[in-house]
């Protein structure tokens, strides 16, 4: 059996798989510097730096943007192609490999 692709059905398979493997690289990154951040926060609140009442209003500050942020990200992914194969597996090396 012989699968013949066109040019364009290789193209949108390409840039689904591309478009994938560069958002499980940002999602990798986001996740680590998130990681980092905490970690900072967790240890300047351990040898006082950092008030906990800081973190009251770092709560408060995420409790007003965190719903436009997820707004606009529910935005932004009705453009992303994630139903595709290729994209899920372009995210999938994104994440494991970035």
């Amino acid at each position: 059996m012989t699968l013949v692709f066109s040019v364009g059905s290789l193209t949108s398979m390409a840039i689904s798989f591309v478009i994938g493997l560069l958002i499980g690289l940002l999602v990798k990154k986001i996740i680590s510097v998130g990681l980092l951040l905490l970690a900072l926060v967790l240890l300047l609140m351990a040898i006082g730096y950092i008030h906990p009442s800081f973190m009251a209003t770092l709560i408060n500050y995420f409790r007003y943007y965190g719903p436009k942020a997820l707004e606009e990200a529910q935005h932004i992914s009705s453009l992303i192609p994630y139903s595709s194969v290729f994209f899920i597996i372009g995210f999938i090396i994104g994440v494991w490999k970035g």
